[in-house]
């Protein structure tokens, strides 16, 4: 590929402009936007700032059906702020932040967590924003305003000199980075520096194992083999002990793309590179986006690389028109949403890369959800997966290294099949005990995302390794709820050791040999001696099924320690996170013992949903009679596809006062409809819909209903 000289930007900035604080007060947002007020930042303001924004606030999900400049209409139309009267309101409509002429937007922590959507800092660009100053910025969405050219800061010492025009060295917004943020930043984006890469116009840095052995080491064996895959022998191979998260990073690096000579002997938290990705996979939401990006940036003819590693999926819309509201289809808006399916398919068959779509004749439905395939047919042990969803760690539940990328990453690697990475440090939880019966994965998770290290925001941008007796039980589909969820920590992803767990899983799902499966387990694990910068150990002999209140999964209590019975109208049991094999048996054994030994089935009041994640899942509940036994008890089986989890499909709320109950991974404001979600376990989102309110499930004892027909009133605690 010929490339032109590429030029970086100036080494001074200066912007010039208004400031937009996005702070707890829905007024005082108001009267920015509308009354041209401009503010100073005061330490009352500075106090008030919005923390916790996520990317379903920025741009909600019905926005995201849009993949141009027209999204510059939209930044912040979900972000929820405090009202007078105790409450909440979303005081930003279309257009206004564009139409008040901002170019700087200030938040406080942790902004820009949960969906890995590139379509939230675009939108800001359009809308004219330049600069991004938060206390605290998530990893993904960090990288997307990065690659699309925004400049981003934790310095809120820059605010008045963004505001008055001041010329700012570059290396104010460069300070602290890797040499190839750096870069990036200098070069306005990541396909720009991408394409002073590949003419030869940057020095990147190369392993510090190639010119730094540990000292004492010098003859250590390699821990790459020729092939890429870990060498035998155990655990304890590498020159310094390296936990699982760094083992692949060294095994993936790209040290000279030029002789495609990949991976190195050792590598440490801190070091950026490049590393060769085994599966590249994006779905609908992203993958025209990234494609126009890819045809305006190299032409209309050019080619992915490797097409046979890149995966497509239809699985996020699939069932959109059913609960789009007659308003938005008014709007053109369901228009707009089926042409995201149209621009996928045309590319996917222009480029010869195989698409998971809808499913063919009169079941309606997806083939599977993104994160169910690549861990039922596609990940291995030690591989490097990229995909344009947060939820992409699912697959660390068979030792793969997996993360979340927005578009611009995305339609590099199309480019490269490689992605740009800071190697992060890694932390372990470990869970020993006895889980109870009726707990899971889940009620682990919700316990993890309150542990103050997490909730408090320590866990950002790290490695999470889940270890330990309780973990080494669980089988791959619980592990995978666990790797799924470090998208909810904010962690860079999460990663379980492969072992005769996963030996199982890869023989008895794959049909795979069990000599190759041991040989791809084996060495997928940490050494002993890793270094972690946190340790948090967990007895979950004490654990009782949790739930996690609306608004956030680390709202997380007991259910039995909620103050008043919170009545539901709808449960909804499915998405990536729940919609596994093991998540149908657990349905399945709550229903059934309802069933059969108390009569009872879903609750009048009541509409229950079950979602599985892929046709794979739904064939095994057939063999199995579930699909049987959920039609008999009243719930309604629903073709896979991520559905109510995004706010597109059956199990949504439709009004604020609706609440709703879930085994889903994530519950942040209008997440599944404008109503109260509560987070909680399978077995207790089956319980729930039996008894009418938020239950947890007790083998043997009969569920305490509440009564049909009652006055709703939702309850927050």
């Amino acid at each position: 590929m010929t490339t032109a000289l590429v030029r970086k930007r100036p080494p001074e900035v200066s912007f010039g402009g208004r400031v937009l604080f996005l702070a707890d007060d829905a007024d005082l947002i108001r009267r920015q936007l509308h009354d041209g007020l401009d503010l100073d930042l005061t330490p009352a303001l500075k106090a008030s700032l919005r923390d916790q924004i996520s990317t379903d606030e920025i741009t909600p999900a019905y926005i995201c059906f849009f993949y141009d400049e027209t999204l510059g209409e939209f930044p912040y139309l979900g972000l929820e702020a405090a009202t007078g009267d105790s409450g909440t309101e979303a005081p930003i409509e279309r257009g206004s932040v564009k139409d008040a002429g901002f170019i700087c937007s200030v938040a406080g922590k942790r902004r820009g967590k949960g969906s890995s959507r590139e379509q939230s800092p675009y939108a800001e660009l359009m809308a004219g924003i330049k600069v991004v100053v938060s206390e605290s910025i998530e990893r993904i969405y960090n990288e997307n305003c990065q690659n699309l050219g925004i400049l981003t800061t934790t310095d809120f010492g820059l605010i008045d000199r963004i505001r008055s025009g001041e010329p700012i060295p570059l290396s104010e917004f460069t300070a602290g980075t890797d040499d190839i943020t750096r870069q990036i930043i200098e070069y306005g984006g990541l396909f720009e520096f991408n394409m002073a890469r590949l003419g030869g116009q940057v020095t990147l840095p190369s392993p510090r194992a190639l010119a730094d052995p540990p000292a004492g080491d010098a003859g250590q064996p390699p821990t790459v083999a020729p092939n890429g895959q870990p060498r035998a022998g155990g655990c304890a191979s590498s020159p310094r002990p390296m936990t699982l998260g760094e083992k692949i990073f060294a095994h993936k690096w790209v040290v000279d793309a030029s002789s495609d000579h990949v991976g190195t002997d050792w590598t440490e938290p801190g070091e950026a590179g490049f590393f060769r990705a085994d599966i590249r996979f994006s779905h609908e939401y992203v993958t025209p986006m990234a494609a126009i990006f890819f045809e305006q940036k190299l032409g209309a003819d050019a080619r992915v690389l490797d097409p046979d590693s890149i995966l497509f999926f239809r699985d996020h819309l699939t069932f959109l028109h059913k609960v789009m509201s007659q308003e938005r289809i008014e709007q053109g808006l369901l228009e707009v949403a089926n042409q995201l399916e149209v621009k996928q398919r045309e590319f996917s068959e222009k480029q010869g890369i195989r698409l998971y779509g809808e499913q063919q004749g009169h079941v309606m439905g997806s083939e599977a959800i993104c994160h169910s395939k690549i861990l039922e047919d596609y990940a291995e042990p030690g591989m490097l997966i990229i995909g344009t969803d947060s939820h992409t760690p699912h697959a660390g539940a068979v030792g793969a290294l997996a993360f979340g990328v927005g578009t611009t990453a995305i339609f590099n690697s199309w480019i490269t099949k490689d992605v740009r990475a800071r190697i992060p440090p890694s932390f372990k939880v470990v869970v020993g005990g006895e889980l109870p019966a009726n707990a899971t994965a889940k009620d682990l998770m919700l316990e993890i995302l309150r542990h103050p290290y997490v909730r408090d925001g320590h866990a950002i941008g790290q490695i999470i390794e889940y270890a330990g007796p309780v973990v080494e039980g669980l089988s791959v589909d619980e592990r995978a709820t666990m790797t799924n969820m470090a998208a909810e920590v904010g962690a860079f992803t999460g990663v379980v050791a492969a072992d005769e767990r996963t030996v199982e899983f890869l023989v008895q799902e794959r049909g795979m040999p069990v000599a190759r499966a041991r040989a791809l387990v084996e060495d997928v694990c940490s050494d002993p001696g890793a270094a972690y910068v946190k340790v948090i150990e967990i007895d979950a002999t004490g654990l009782r099924p949790m739930v996690a209140l609306p608004g956030d999964p680390g709202n997380g209590l007991y259910i039995d320690e909620l103050a008043d019975p919170v009545r539901i109208e709808i449960a909804y049991a499915g998405s990536c996170t729940a919609g596994k094999k093991e998540d149908m048996d657990m349905y399945a054994r709550v229903f059934r013992e309802a069933r059969d030994r108390w009569g009872l089935g879903v609750h009048p009041d009541v509409s229950c949903y079950i979602q599985c994640g892929s046709t794979d899942v739904r064939e095994y509940a057939r063999e199995q009679g579930y699909l049987d036994l959920f039609r008999e008890i009243g719930a309604e089986f629903i073709e896979p596809g991520c559905g109510a989890c995004i706010a597109a499909g059956p199990g949504i709320t439709r009004s604020p006062d609706q609440v709703s109950v879930s085994s889903q991974n994530r519950n942040f404001p209008g997440r599944s409809g404008p109503g109260q979600l509560y987070l909680v376990s399978p077995y207790s989102v089956a319980a729930s819909a039996v008894a009418g309110k938020v239950a947890a499930w007790e083998p043997g004892v009969r569920m305490e209903r509440v009564g049909a027909g009652a006055p709703r009133v939702p309850v927050l605690v």
